[in-house]
């Protein structure tokens, strides 16, 4: 099973990015995994033209990193969203990809099951409620089976999530996720 993981922190060296690669390690026991960080790709914003309904293969008009970042995203039985949490929401480049899946592109991705990494800064009770709210609406408007969530407070400075518990929790929840999942699914 393929599993694209998009990671949307701008740290490389950061919490988000600890998280993913122990996500990934469990993953890869039974996986192919590729961790597919937006900060290596220019993506616009989406525009809102439509141009994608009516262009040869759906292809945007914009020509950026997300042409390359569809084609990760084509290949994946499994994509894996991991964030920071800015201002209860996910980071600006990674809902830049999201919004940019408003294309009829998307109904040809082989897609399955969705997961969630994320880190905030704040230990505040609500702090991942609306990206949630999101997420379980993506779910349900693609007939997605959520395969699993690791949410992570009080993480704000690079290196705060080492030795925390949710590292561990990623790689449990990475190991989860095998052949019997892809057959489930």
């Amino acid at each position: 099973m393929h599993i694209a993981v998009l990671v949307g922190s701008m740290r490389r060296n950061g919490n988000t990015q600890a998280l993913a690669r122990r996500f990934a390690e469990g993953a890869g026991r039974d996986n192919e995994v590729e961790i597919v960080s937006v900060s290596d790709f220019v993506v616009n914003p989406c525009t809102g033209c439509n141009y994608c309904y009516g262009s040869e293969g759906n292809r945007c008009r914009q020509d950026d990193g997300m042409s390359e970042i569809y084609a990760k995203l084509a290949e994946a039985d499994v994509i894996v969203v991991a964030s920071p949490v800015y201002f209860y929401g996910i980071s600006a480049s990674l809902k830049a990809v999201v919004d940019r899946l408003h294309t009829p592109m998307r109904k040809t991705f082989r897609v399955k099951g969705l997961s969630l990494l994320l880190v905030g800064a704040t230990e505040l009770p609500d702090l991942f409620d609306s990206i949630i709210a999101q997420y379980e609406l993506v779910l349900r408007f693609f007939g997605l089976e959520d395969l699993g969530r690791v949410l992570v407070g009080g993480v704000k400075d690079e290196g705060d999530i080492e030795g925390s518990k949710a590292l561990d929790e990623a790689y449990e929840l990475g190991l989860s996720i095998g052949r019997a999942t892809l057959e489930r699914l």
